[in-house]
């Protein structure tokens, strides 16, 4: 895109705020520009902006390593693997797989009183997609809501996180070499970068981050009408039931936990554990921590937070409960001097509603164990919070599985494990109330990001004259006796 499309980048000529909305929205209008020149890219347009989508990152995966090591301070290098950057690629490749039988228009079903016609649904792309990305998986998340939007051959304006300033810089860089600014384009800065964005007349937005701050992006975005995908949180909780092995449960709920040091959108937050096991599990998932993570110092293999801010945030919730009395189970006697901000996670037992760490989504290297009776007890509780981006059951007893999936409600669920649900790339991937609202990934990312538009077709010869007016009193029968 030629430079004088777009205004140039915010200098110190005017106020901050206004230079930023210019630019952001003259970025929107190229895009928007673009799109009216091609409303309706073809499914082989599409995959190729995919496959080079995928090539982009993988071609600059060490880079992009290196950059988010340094913003986390220590990041697992195969936690990236895994859940950066083959988490892109495997839904690329889903959606390349599938797109051109998505974009097929889908018939429907016909009325007696409409034919001869045909009727059916027309997938036609909206035009400009948003995607507000979050600091725990920066290349995840930017890639999971690009991919989508390409797939629904939309144009795509990217806001990348401040919390990783390394990361986010060189994916711009790496996006303007690889796409024009009309098709895709990424943006960073700081809170008021993210004000203007939101507050933008985009086809569609989808933002992921906190609950708290979600709430503003929605009220932003009702200015304009603008349709949301709302990715929140919460406190996402666990059952373990008597039937299940206690030291499997623990190290798959460990796993899960310990994944980019417990910052992860749909990590487990609270534990039930039967009430005569609880001393057991806790035991059993140190055992499974300390196999997992011998030493915490300069350990490749395990995150750091993010910041000090959040650090301090998580400590400052462990230190309010403690104080309120509830025990700390460190997982390890180590002190950590290396220079990073990894973190000695604790179990947390004895707990009421009055400590902060029970009120809000820990999003750390803490984790809640609670005792409980009967099943009962603990869905009652979990019905009587707000509704969880995912909920996971350990247990092998159908009927009990069925109480889970009827009686409760979260944004996902999983039977005897954690977390993964969330890379079978042909589920929907979203909340319920507090944790979010709307879907993507899979076929249902292509639907949210594409208008299903009604379409009828009728031939030179119309059936429908029959209701045309004056009635006569034949017709008015045949009403009578098809309403009966």
């Amino acid at each position: 895109m030629s430079s004088s499309t777009v205004t140039p980048r915010p200098t110190t000529d005017t106020p901050l705020a206004q230079q930023t909305e210019h630019y952001l929205g003259d970025l929107l209008q190229a895009q928007r520009q673009a799109y009216t020149r091609q409303p309706m890219p073809s499914a082989a347009e599409r995959i190729q902006r995919l496959k080079r989508l995928k090539r982009m990152l993988l071609d600059n995966k060490e880079p992009l390593m290196e950059a988010m090591a340094a913003d986390f301070s220590a990041r697992s290098r195969n936690e990236m693997l895994i859940a950066e950057f083959m988490s892109v690629a495997s839904l690329i490749d889903y959606l390349c797989k599938h797109v051109k039988s998505w974009m097929k228009p889908e018939k429907r079903h016909v009325s007696l009183m409409m034919r001869p016609g045909k009727a059916e649904v027309f997938y036609q792309p909206l035009g400009v997609v948003g995607v507000m990305v979050p600091f725990n998986y920066p290349i995840q998340l930017a890639g999971n809501g690009l991919a989508s939007a390409l797939a629904a051959g939309n144009r795509c304006l990217i806001k990348m996180p401040e919390g990783t300033p390394r990361t986010s810089a060189l994916f711009e860089s790496l996006v303007a070499q690889t796409f024009g600014a009309e098709m895709v384009a990424v943006v960073n800065g700081g809170p008021e970068v993210s004000t203007v964005f939101s507050g933008l007349p985009f086809d569609h937005l989808i933002f992921t981050g906190a609950t708290a701050i979600g709430k503003h992006v929605m009220r932003a975005a009702a200015d304009n009408l603008t349709p949301v995908t709302l990715e929140l949180g919460g406190k996402s909780p666990v059952i373990i039931d008597s039937d299940f092995p206690l030291q499997e449960a623990a190290d798959r709920i460990c796993f899960g936990k310990s994944l980019n040091a417990g910052q992860t959108c749909v990590a487990p937050d609270y534990v039930f554990v039967p009430r005569k096991k609880l001393s057991d599990f806790a035991d059993a998932y140190k055992d499974a921590f300390n196999r997992f993570y011998p030493q915490l110092a300069n350990n490749p293999h395990y995150s750091g937070v993010i910041n000090e801010r959040h650090s301090q945030r998580v400590q400052g919730w462990i230190a309010d409960a403690a104080s309120k009395g509830a025990q700390l189970i460190p997982l390890s006697d180590e002190q950590l001097e290396d220079g990073s901000r990894r973190t000695v996670p604790v179990l947390i037992t004895n707990v009421d509603d009055s400590m902060t760490i029970m009120q809000e989504e820990i999003f750390g290297p803490a984790l809640i164990l609670l005792p409980y009776d009967e099943l009962d007890e603990a869905i009652t509780y979990i019905n009587k919070r707000e509704r969880p981006l995912a909920l996971y059951y350990f247990g092998f007893n159908k009927k009990r599985q069925q109480r889970i999936l009827r009686e409760t409600h979260s944004g996902g669920v999983a039977f005897n494990e954690v977390l993964f649900h969330v890379a079978i790339d042909d589920l929907p991937f979203g909340g319920v109330g507090a944790s979010g609202m709307g879907h993507y990934h899979g076929k249902e990312g292509f639907l949210t990001l594409s208008k299903a538009k009604s379409v009828l077709y009728k031939p030179s010869y119309n059936a429908a004259r029959v209701l045309y007016p004056p009635y006569k009193p034949l017709l008015s029968k045949i009403f009578e006796r098809l309403l009966k």
